[in-house]
This record gives C-alpha cells, sequence and structure tokens, in this order.
C-alpha cells in the first residue's frame, strides 16, 4: 500500500465531490483520467475502480438529501429502473469488446462539450415564459434515456449523473430535483456493476479487479465531500446551480478532448 497515493485519492475524492454533488454528479468522471494518469490505475481495472469509488462515496450525499427530504420520488425510481440493467449490459462490453480509451474520450468531449456550453447559454437567456412548453422528456423517453447513460457507466466507470444531468436540466427540470435522483440512480448502478465486474473477473484473464486502497480512498474522500456538497446545494440559487452544471460538463468535454486528440 502506497500511502502517499492514499492521501491523494483522499484530498482528489473530498474536492471533486464537494463541486459536484450539489448538482448530481458523484465526481467519478473526473476520477478516471486522475486515476490513469496520476494514480496509475491500469485498464480496465480502472473502471470498477471507479464504480468502488462511488459505492463507497454515494452515501454522504444520499444521507443528506434523505434527510433534508429531497431523496426519491418518480423521477429516481424511472433512473434506477433503466440504469441498473444498461450498467450490466455495459460491464459484459467493456470485459469482452470494448473501444479503446481514446475512442472513448471523444465520445465523451463530443457529447459533453457542447451540452455544457448549450446548458450555459440557455440558463443565460433565462427562463422560458410560463406559457412555453418545458419540453421535459416523458417518463418512457426518460427510462431509454437512464439505460443509454447505464451502459456507458458499466463501460467506463463514470457516474451517470454527468450525462443524466445536464439533458434533464437543459429540458426544463429543476437542479434540486435532478440531483438527488442522478445520484441514487448512480449509487444504485454502481453496487450493481461493481458486482458484475466481480463475477466477469472469474472469466477473464485480464486486470478486471478494482484497485482497492485507490478506489476505497477516493470514496472516503467522497463520501465527506459529497455530504458537505449535498449540505451547500440548498443555499445556491438555481441560476448558480445550472452554470456549476455546465462549467462541469463543458469543462469534462475539454478535457477529454485534449486528451483524446493528443
Amino acid at each position: 500500500m502506497d500511502w502517499s497515493t492514499v492521501v491523494l485519492g483522499l484530498v482528489a475524492g473530498l474536492l471533486i465531490s464537494l463541486v459536484t454533488a450539489p448538482v448530481g454528479v458523484s465526481g467519478a468522471v473526473f476520477l478516471l483520467p486522475a486515476q490513469v494518469s496520476v494514480l496509475g490505475v491500469p485498464s480496465p481495472a480502472v473502471t470498477p475502480t471507479n464504480l468502488l469509488f462511488n459505492v463507497v462515496a454515494g452515501p454522504g450525499a444520499l444521507w443528506r438529501y434523505r434527510k433534508s427530504g429531497r431523496l426519491g420520488g418518480p423521477l429516481t425510481r424511472l433512473l434506477i429502473a433503466g440504469t441498473v440493467p444498461g450498467v450490466v449490459a455495459g460491464a459484459v462490453i467493456r470485459v469482452f469488446a470494448v473501444p479503446g480509451p481514446r475512442v472513448f474520450r471523444l465520445f465523451i468531449a463530443v457529447f459533453l462539450l457542447p451540452l455544457g456550453l448549450w446548458l450555459c447559454l440557455r440558463t443565460l437567456r433565462g427562463p422560458a415564459p410560463a406559457h412555453r412548453p418545458t419540453g421535459r422528456p416523458s417518463p418512457r423517453a426518460t427510462r431509454r434515456l437512464a439505460a443509454a447513460v447505464g451502459v456507458v457507466g458499466g463501460i467506463y466507470g463514470i457516474g451517470g449523473g454527468s450525462l443524466l444531468g445536464p439533458i434533464l436540466v437543459g429540458r426544463g427540470m429543476p437542479v434540486a430535483v435532478v440531483a438527488p435522483a442522478a445520484l441514487a440512480a448512480t449509487f444504485v448502478t454502481s453496487v450493481v456493476g461493481a458486482a458484475t465486474f466481480a463475477l466477469l473477473s472469474l472469466a477473464s484473464s485480464g486486470d478486471t479487479a478494482p484497485h482497492w486502497w485507490t478506489g476505497v480512498a477516493c470514496g472516503v474522500g467522497g463520501l465527506a465531500g459529497g455530504y458537505l456538497g449535498a449540505v451547500l446545494q440548498p443555499r445556491l440559487p438555481e441560476t448558480a446551480l445550472r452554470y456549476l452544471l455546465g462549467s462541469v460538463a463543458a469543462g469534462v468535454g475539454a478535457l477529454y478532448a485534449f486528451q483524446g486528440l493528443r
């Protein structure tokens, strides 16, 4: 066990979750490049390690949201119903037939960068008039979206909130409603995904097991950071939360574009 890696993981998990938990993002999408480039976690072990981070870090923010009465409801059930089967399929794809990391980074960049910029610009224009329809997705469309996000999360171990949050908020849902539901879906699918990887590792000769100390260290930091982020969320105005979510999405997209094109 390398104590410098443990300390670095604790600090990284705390700071990232502190910023991302108020908008429903687990922070795993930021940890992925850090684990590969800084902490030295190989592929594909980085995926279950990221899922382990979500499992350990998730209860911090979720407990706070539950305590304040903002956890649960139909959106949470829809997201979980879609992402759970998706993450199992994604884990199977990750172990047996997965595109390289460069393809993944460019895919995420093409998706998140314009989505984040669009959300910021939409927020800058202000709310739509009350008589104009918001364009919120139907329950069926929401479930299908969650299933697709579950597949991506199972392949790459990223928090589904980083994809679900900007889409749902951009379609008119309040951040205060989306954030707890997205984090709950991320937590449940991470538990299922980690268990799936544990089973698949029995049939695979590659490095598919998580790096336990790295995942737990990052997760403990994320546990504290997620709780503090959930405490801060009600104190932040909706406009600031939308800008934060758009900036997070655009920042991740720009980071992955740089890494994918370099």
